[in-house]
């Protein structure tokens, strides 16, 4: 009853989920050359062949399941993905990285005439839907047409859940789509037992065998280059409110290290005048990457206001800070750097990687910190502490190597489907 009741609803709010995508794309959150396969449009035809289509919702879900996907276009040569996020900033990125044989679309608005010409034209032979993204119409629309379904890397936080179950119809209806979920952590795999999932089973988190992200050498080269052996750290992936802390942290260090570089990657590029305006102010002389800039010897903030670029400042900056921390938002990937040979820290917010942190904490692979103060002094320390930074690398080397085969569990669990969907290992 619920759902045909918000079908009901989505069918009668068109006009208004319209004009809030006009808004969006007036704000620079929508492609303003690809709007209409927000609508379910296509502007290039189905390929031929068995389609795998893969949803993920934004830049983190999508950098995860690359490597799934190159492992699935290696198995089945004449297999196309169809990648969907619902992100600029994600469909930027995944045009540099997606392999040959692989489409990106943005995901449709979960409208009913939307989701039907999307799933009219495109015909995907099996679905692999990533995390823990939910939209009603799409996944009945799924579920009507008979295609074979799985959701992957899936995670149910504990409040998820909870809200969940004053919906028991619901979230079973939209969970019997999926023929197979692949959990991250057994505390996801019984939440979603206990909501009605069948085919559960858990498998580890797809981060951990993603590749590493890439860096351009020569753009490496003349970073380190202008460095000049400046000590240096990064607070990655800085959300609103966070960039001060880093100012803080900074201009509590300058004084014991003078010749400090803090760099500062924000989560959303475009905030990057705002952050240098924010230096400014604090006294602090501040170049952003945007405008083409390298640091100099007198700056004593780099903005790295690029999209696409982390890979290159995990490679450049010994101690790392992972964003949306210090905040209730839940934290950002810190595997990425961990992977790279970077000492990660991270403030009190990040549930979102729970079990990826309590695996690196019990390693002594990652350092969590309670608030500014902590942060000042532990960063400090891995600064100018040689041993005490490598005993931190070294955990994160321990849980990073340990996990690298969670592709293959996540494929091995996969591999009826992708049998039922014509993709098989070429002969």
């Amino acid at each position: 009853m619920l759902h045909s009741l918000y079908r009901g609803l989505t069918y009668i709010g068109g006009p208004a989920v319209r004009l809030y995508l006009d808004r969006r794309r007036a704000a620079g959150k929508e492609d303003p050359l690809r709007g209409g396969e927000r609508l379910g449009h296509a502007v290039r035809p189905r390929p031929a062949g068995p389609l795998v289509w893969v949803h993920a919702a934004s830049v983190g879900e999508a950098n995860s399941v690359l490597v799934l996907i190159d492992r699935i276009l290696a198995l089945a040569p004449d297999a196309t993905v169809l990648l969907t996020t619902g992100t600029v900033t994600s469909a930027a990125l995944m045009a540099r990285r997606l392999p040959a044989r692989a489409i990106h679309q943005y995901v449709p608005v979960d409208l009913p005439d939307a989701v039907g010409r999307f799933l009219d034209h495109w015909r995907p032979d099996l679905v692999l839907w990533i995390e823990s993204e939910i939209w009603p119409n799409l996944l009945a629309g799924v579920r009507r047409r008979g295609i074979p379904a799985a959701l992957v890397n899936a995670r149910m936080s504990a409040r998820s859940f909870a809200r969940w179950r004053y919906a028991p119809g619901l979230v079973r209806g939209l969970l019997a789509t999926f023929r197979v979920v692949l959990a991250q952590t057994e505390g996801d795999a019984e939440r979603l037992r206990a909501l009605g999932a069948a085919g559960v089973a858990c498998v580890g988190n797809l981060k951990f065998s993603a590749e590493p992200p890439p860096a351009d050498p020569a753009h490496l080269a003349a970073l380190r280059e202008a460095c000049e052996e400046r000590p240096a750290w990064l607070f990655a992936s800085s959300h609103p409110g966070e960039d001060a802390v880093a100012a803080e942290v900074h201009a509590e260090l300058a004084a014991r290290l003078p010749a400090l570089l803090t760099i500062v990657a924000p989560r959303h590029p475009h905030r990057g005048p705002d952050i240098a305006a924010l230096m400014q102010a604090r006294g602090l002389s501040a170049a952003r990457r945007a405008e083409g800039a390298l640091p100099q010897a007198g700056h004593a903030v780099y903005v790295a206001d690029t999209m696409g670029e982390l890979g290159l400042l995990y490679r450049l900056a010994p101690v790392v800070c992972m964003g949306g921390s210090f905040i209730p938002h839940g934290g950002q990937n810190p595997v990425e750097p961990a992977q790279l040979g970077c000492a990660v820290v991270y403030g009190p917010h990040m549930w979102n990687f729970a079990e990826i942190t309590h695996q690196l904490e019990a390693a002594g692979g990652a350092v969590a910190v309670a608030d500014q103060e902590a942060l000042r002094a532990t960063v400090a320390r891995l600064l100018t502490d040689g041993e005490a930074r490598a005993a931190v690398v070294a955990g994160a080397r321990r849980v990073t190597e340990h996990n690298r085969r969670v592709v293959d569990r996540a494929l091995d669990a996969l591999a009826p489907l992708l049998a039922q969907a014509g993709v098989k290992a070429a002969a």
